[in-house]
């Protein structure tokens, strides 16, 4: 894969869309399926070298012309290769139907199949543009595949999965690899698409890097450092705290102070310069046993909060985490609605009989950023969450904009939106980041990178990619506590 493109990710119309436009330029887009198949044959090869057979499954697009291209190519290297079609071959169209007449292989019914030991499924149904449940037969097949155990070869995407969105149209085969060319899907990095691709490897089959950027968007990408790190504040030798910013992290009451700990801790450990505890007076004594670094100070009502607020170096702000759910939650964060603010947890769930309520007082230069997972996307955006026609990156993206705010909706493919329309895809968080605290960490660093003076997006981003590395490190069974200590600055 180009260097250029390594981040990009295309939605199935943009690759199509890339396809004409190749063609349009006087590219051969026969040339291209020929070596779309020779790297699946290629690969097929490199990674199965003791199937005793290669069976290829041939759908009625240009995914089965990959597939007829990559059976010949299979049947000249000497390997044992059986076709079946979907459909009636006959009707294949334009470079389809020259793969088809190109492949000396005579091709049997896709229901006639019937595992055998030794096979090695190579799947060209569908590729990424599969609008619609498979047909029938196709889930059958897919059944007997599964319970068979033969290893599958993708094309493009396992067929069954919906290139834009990860999920599964009815069924999908559970690839151990897939092929794909020139870019990545999203159906490649979200759930479960993710799972179903296995081991990905995308091909270089000649279309100039010009075209794709030319058709693509280029709104949505993988979370990495190459998305964020030219707004990263530049290191200097003559700086202080103040320079690095002022981080302000609410607790709740003296009986839930570990979450906002955690939270401030990550702050610190992300670069924020100074970082204080606002507590009630009733809660100092607890938070004060436990800290060193992090300042404390007395908040009990929005009277204190206003008071505190006429020092305008407090500009950044984390709520949520074990703070409590009600008026008081709204009060705070109405009394912040001209600072920056990541709000979670507790912050998110006090909003949830009118959420418009938050979202109108954050309008203008975004300022916040929401941090929720699926319950709490569900309690804030209870039509998106529910809208079984869009992915995770279209939810993202809605609940974004409707926000005005920087949406971090939370899992396993956690996805980060901004109201512009972009959206980041994060894929460095090992499984072990699902344990109480990891989400008042994640909190933490994000408020610590707005204190330094990220854009909302951007230290939303950063801050999912960190909160992942962080746990690699801190490796399998961390506890939160020692997540926030492995958090290191950019």
């Amino acid at each position: 894969m180009s260097k250029d493109l390594s981040q990009l990710l295309l939605t199935p119309a943009e690759m199509a869309a890339v396809d004409a436009a190749a063609a349009a330029s006087g590219i051969d887009s026969f040339g291209l399926m020929e070596k779309a198949g020779a790297a699946v044959a290629a690969a097929a090869l490199r990674r199965h070298p003791d199937a005793f057979r290669f069976v290829v499954l041939c759908g009625p697009g240009n995914n089965g012309g990959d597939a007829y291209v990559a059976a010949r190519h299979l049947q000249q290297s000497g390997a044992a290769v059986a076709l079946f079609h979907l459909g009636d071959p006959a009707k294949l169209k334009g470079d389809a139907a020259r793969a088809r007449a190109g492949c000396a292989l005579k091709g049997l019914e896709l229901g006639i199949y019937q595992p055998e030991t030794g096979d090695v499924v190579i799947d060209g149904l569908f590729g990424a543009g599969l609008g619609r449940e498979v047909p029938v037969e196709v889930r059958a097949l897919i059944g007997r595949v599964t319970a068979a155990g033969r290893p599958v070869l993708a094309i493009d995407l396992p067929s069954g999965l919906d290139g834009r969105t990860g999920k599964v149209l009815g069924a999908a085969f559970q690839a151990c690899s897939t092929v794909t060319f020139m870019t990545r899907k999203p159906g490649h990095l979200l759930m479960p698409g993710r799972e179903l691709c296995n081991e990905l490897e995308v091909f270089d089959i000649g279309i100039p890097t010009r075209i794709i950027r030319a058709e693509a968007a280029g709104l949505i990408a993988e979370n990495t450092p190459d998305a964020w790190k030219g707004l990263l504040p530049a290191e200097q030798l003559e700086t202080h705290k103040y320079k690095r910013g002022h981080l302000v992290v609410f607790s709740g009451e003296a009986d839930k102070t570990g979450a906002a700990r955690m939270s401030a801790t990550a702050g610190l450990k992300a670069g924020a310069g100074l970082v204080t505890i606002a507590a009630p007076r009733a809660a100092i004594s607890a938070n004060a046993a436990h800290l060193t670094a992090v300042m404390l100070h007395a908040i009990d009502d929005e009277v204190d909060l206003g008071g505190w607020l006429t020092d305008k170096r407090l500009q950044t702000f984390v709520l949520g985490p074990g703070f409590g759910i009600g008026a008081r939650a709204r009060g705070f964060v109405s009394a912040l609605a001209d600072r920056h603010l990541v709000l979670d947890a507790d912050g998110i769930s006090s909003f949830k009989d009118d959420p418009q309520q938050l979202f109108d007082l954050f309008r203008g230069e975004p300022r916040l950023v929401l941090t929720p997972h699926e319950g709490e996307f569900a309690r804030l955006f209870p039509d998106i969450g529910s809208d079984d026609a869009l992915g995770k990156v279209d939810k993202a993206v809605a609940a974004a904009r409707r926000a005005n705010a920087a949406i971090v909706y939370k899992g396993a493919d956690t996805v980060i939106a901004a109201p512009d329309g972009r959206a980041l895809i994060n894929t460095n968080a090992p499984v072990w980041l699902a344990t109480a605290g990891s989400g008042d960490v994640l909190a933490g660093i994000i408020g610590g990178l707005l204190a330094q003076g990220l854009p909302t997006f951007e230290a939303a981003a950063a801050g999912v990619w960190l909160h992942g590395e962080a746990g690699q490190r801190a490796g399998k069974g961390l506890t939160a506590e020692e997540l926030a200590a492995h958090v290191l600055p950019l």
